[in-house]
């Protein structure tokens, strides 16, 4: 029975060893090769990696303090402080363009990770714009701004830990004017505001006397995330990939093609969402995720919250209320103070949830605009 059990794991490329708390995953990541194979091995190596934490259920949070000693050209990387504890490289090859390395990755889940003891906090990601739109001429690729805005938010739908996508806007995001970007965040029941712009989509030509021309092409993207409760900026980030661009040179290409998304180029977008991503989760997985009442009535309470980001009937919370106020220079400002009330969770529906006040006496001072934040104690 071991041993069939053994097969059936290695045949999934994943192997787990006992005891259940720490597993090891054999798996095998890929990446093209470009500018250099030991650039192509890196990728490869961080592919792995994430692969074997995504299965695994591992703190993406710690994703990007890997990063930096991934790069080395090693066989074996040892952590300490990370649920990652030791990855492995069996075996490396290039094939038909692409680097592939087989690794095994050992890893220690924490039940305490900042995802596990929180809700997923509501993000609204604005349509990505064109720094240059000139040079988006080669293919035609006028769209890829709002195609890349879509892809990013199918992988955070559908990988990340601590964030759910509650829209896409074509409002401009406006850093200066914090009022209007806290109304924006408010109409979508978003914590954050995601927006960026694609400052470089330049194209060179790699000639050669031995084979056809090839075409390498940049993507260029500056990402900033904005406090959708406070209009603060809360992280400014650029990411650089340059990958083949394998069309003709008269062709017009369609960004939301399936043709596109698996080219070279259309997977390198892809691994610039992906770290996009990652390092969301990097600087924000561990702020506090913030409920918000949104109706009162009697003692009992609905929140902006429900099964998508998370919630589960029985669920504890505390209310926090909010108050603004103006500083001495001008500017509004919110401020939090806690309370001696809590409520449990009752029902809970997609995208909120019905809750009851356990201190009735306290109920009346319960008002809209009230926020939430959950207790490690649960009803059982």
């Amino acid at each position: 029975m071991k041993k069939t059990l053994r097969k059936a794991l290695l045949g999934l490329g994943i192997l787990t060893a006992l005891p259940v708390q720490a597993a090891w995953f054999e798996v095998t990541g890929q990446a093209i090769v470009l500018e250099s194979k030991s650039s192509a091995r890196t990728n490869a190596v961080e592919d792995a990696v994430y692969r074997a934490m995504h299965y695994a259920g591992a703190d993406f949070s710690s994703f990007s303090n890997l990063k930096p000693y991934l790069q080395e050209d090693r066989q074996d990387y040892q952590f300490n402080g990370t649920e990652v504890r030791h990855v492995q490289i069996s075996k490396s090859f290039i094939k038909d363009g692409n680097y592939y390395v087989t690794a095994r990755v050992d890893i220690y889940p924490s039940a305490k990770s900042c995802h596990n003891i929180q809700y997923k906090k509501g993000m609204l990601i604005s349509d990505f714009s064109l720094a240059i739109p000139q040079q988006a001429a080669l293919g035609g690729i006028y769209q890829v701004g709002k195609d890349f805005t879509q892809l990013l938010k199918r992988q955070i739908g559908k990988q990340s830990q601590s964030f759910v996508v509650t829209g896409t806007s074509a409002v401009p995001v406006q850093p200066d004017n914090p009022s209007a970007m806290m109304m924006l965040a408010e109409d979508y029941d978003a914590q954050y505001i995601v927006s960026g712009q694609i400052t470089d989509l330049t194209s060179t030509l790699d000639q050669s006397l031995l084979s056809s021309d090839k075409i390498n092409r940049q993507f260029s993207v500056e990402v900033q995330v904005m406090d959708g409760k406070t209009g603060e900026v809360l992280v400014q980030r650029k990411y650089r990939e340059v990958a083949e661009w394998p069309f003709s040179r008269i062709s017009q290409v369609d960004t939301q093609s399936a043709r596109f998304w698996v080219s070279p180029y259309g997977a390198a977008l892809q691994r610039a969402g992906r770290n996009i991503m990652l390092d969301l989760e990097s600087s924000l997985a561990c702020r506090a995720s913030l409920p918000e009442v949104v109706n009162a009535h009697g003692n009992q309470v609905q929140v902006n919250v429900g099964r998508a980001h998370g919630v589960k009937q029985g669920d504890l919370l505390r209310l926090w209320h909010t108050a603004g106020f103006i500083d001495q220079y001008g500017i509004s400002r919110n401020r939090m103070v806690e309370t001696q009330i809590t409520l449990i969770v009752d029902r809970v529906y997609e995208s909120s949830a019905e809750l009851s006040v356990q201190q009735n006496e306290l109920a009346a001072s319960i008002q809209p605009g009230d926020l939430l934040t959950k207790q490690p104690q649960r009803r059982h």
